[in-house]
């Protein structure tokens, strides 16, 4: 996945930590969760394991996607 095709102000008002199959509905994905879990067991996504879960780092890729450069 490439950070570039994600809104960073999609993600305002968003958790710090979301579970991934959660963060998959959240961005039009809960068709193909699947997408999702790829995307981090590859590292696209920033994640963090809470005990057995997978969750998504919301609050890191925020910050990724601010840092980059975008233009209209």
């Amino acid at each position: 996945m490439n950070t570039e095709d994600l809104d960073p102000q999609a993600l305002n008002g968003a958790p710090p930590l979301m579970p991934w199959r959660k963060f998959a509905d959240w961005i039009g994905m809960g068709e193909e969760p699947i997408v999702v879990r790829t995307w981090l067991d590859r590292g696209y996504l920033p994640a963090k394991k809470v005990g057995k879960r997978t969750m998504v780092n919301v609050a890191l890729l925020q910050a990724q996607l601010m840092e980059q450069d975008w233009t209209l």
